[in-house]
């Protein structure tokens, strides 16, 4: 059963790696036996979390992007590439969640952002890299999307548009790259990740949902390995909520 978990030889992509459900991510397939490629913008916190996957034995990459902008993304798939010769698992997480005032105070620099980091980015590296999957040994895409998605409201119109933007270019890329490829979403409810230092005390205790409390960053390691993974070799097109039962 092990063997359906193991990464040895693979080589893992993860945007938003450096902190939050990312960097969980990145160390549970270090410990699976990824070496792993960290993007994120500040360039410190990637080598920091590449520091922590070179402890486990493995090699990583730290590449500073922005997702948001192609030029970027496209450095980073060089980049990935010229190291590894291969990406066999690429993890769109980067992500940005700001609170609008309201829907008419949305400037349209707000808007573009939040559109560009979960929606245009991810666009662009799962069509990069993709791309190279299907032309290659095939591969596995995870997008991670939000609850938000599904259950979305006020203040937060612009990303749950855009990641219920995501949700469909799952199907749309795993149509498009099969069968060599499998695109899957996670769609993850609140965690505790640091994001959530700036939640009232009552949100950080309790949770809308059948478990009633907020997920542990850690929580999300199972669901990661599975999508990424033998394991999840009939699993395609796929939205999984790691949400606790929320709603």
């Amino acid at each position: 059963m092990a063997d359906l978990f193991d990464l040895t030889g693979r080589v893992a992509l993860v945007t938003g790696g450096s902190r939050g459900l990312g960097r969980q991510m990145v160390l549970a397939f270090a410990d699976a036996g990824a070496d792993v490629v960290i993007a994120s913008r500040k360039a410190d916190a990637c080598e920091a979390t590449a520091r922590e996957v070179r402890e486990r034995g493995r090699r990583a990459l730290a590449v500073p992007t922005h997702v948001g902008r192609w030029a970027d993304l496209d450095a980073l798939v060089e980049a990935a590439y010229a190291e590894f010769g291969r990406v066999d698992v690429l993890v769109n997480n980067a992500g940005m969640s700001p609170l609008a005032p309201s829907s008419v105070e949305t400037s349209e620099e707000l808007f573009d952002k939040v559109v560009g980091v979960n929606f245009k980015g991810p666009f662009r590296l799962t069509a990069l890299v993709g791309q190279r999957m299907a032309d290659g040994d095939g591969g596995s895409i995870i997008n991670v999307s939000s609850s938000g998605a599904l259950m979305p409201k006020p203040r937060f119109g612009p990303y749950a548009g855009a990641k219920a933007a995501l949700n469909a270019l799952t199907t749309a890329f795993a149509l498009e790259f099969a069968p060599k490829v499998r695109v899957n979403t996670i769609s993850a409810g609140p965690f505790l990740t640091d994001i959530a230092d700036h939640w009232p005390e009552e949100d950080r205790r309790r949770s809308r949902s059948a478990i009633g409390r907020p997920g542990r960053p850690e929580e999300i390691v199972t669901t990661a390995l599975y999508l990424a993974s033998p394991a999840s070799s009939f699993t395609n097109a796929t939205i999984v909520r790691v949400d606790g039962g929320l709603y």
